[in-house]
């Protein structure tokens, strides 16, 4: 899904409350941003429901990248609870892609005190 300034509040900050939005920082002349969007999407695919990826074009939205000190891209930061979490700036290979993704996730601890069912 693309986002823009008029709604980043909505589908990144809020939405964050409730599971990890990934946002991809991205622009349509950065080859290495062409690289990086299929690995993330078909990794985000695969942790479809437990997080969100979303993509932000640096170059329609500027305010959005100086507000959060983007400088180089791909630039790709995490969000929970409407704060950046994590983030990595520049292509990465798949494996790393499937870390920084996975280390968003609840535990399986985490997932059962949420439900109640602390162990």
């Amino acid at each position: 899904m693309d986002v823009s300034e008029g709604t980043f509040q909505t589908d990144v900050l809020d939405r964050s409350d409730s599971l990890p939005v990934v946002v991809d920082f991205w622009a349509e002349w950065c080859a290495p941003c062409r690289q990086l969007g299929p690995v993330l999407e078909r990794e985000a695919a695969k942790r479809s429901g437990r997080l969100e990826l979303v993509k932000l074009d640096v170059d329609a939205n500027p305010t959005i990248s100086q507000s959060y000190g983007i400088q180089g891209i791909p630039a790709v930061k995490a969000f929970h609870k409407g704060k950046v979490v994590a983030e990595f700036v520049g292509a990465q290979p798949a494996a790393a892609v499937e870390r920084f993704l996975d280390s968003l996730l609840p535990s399986e601890a985490e997932l059962l005190a949420h439900k109640g069912d602390e162990v």
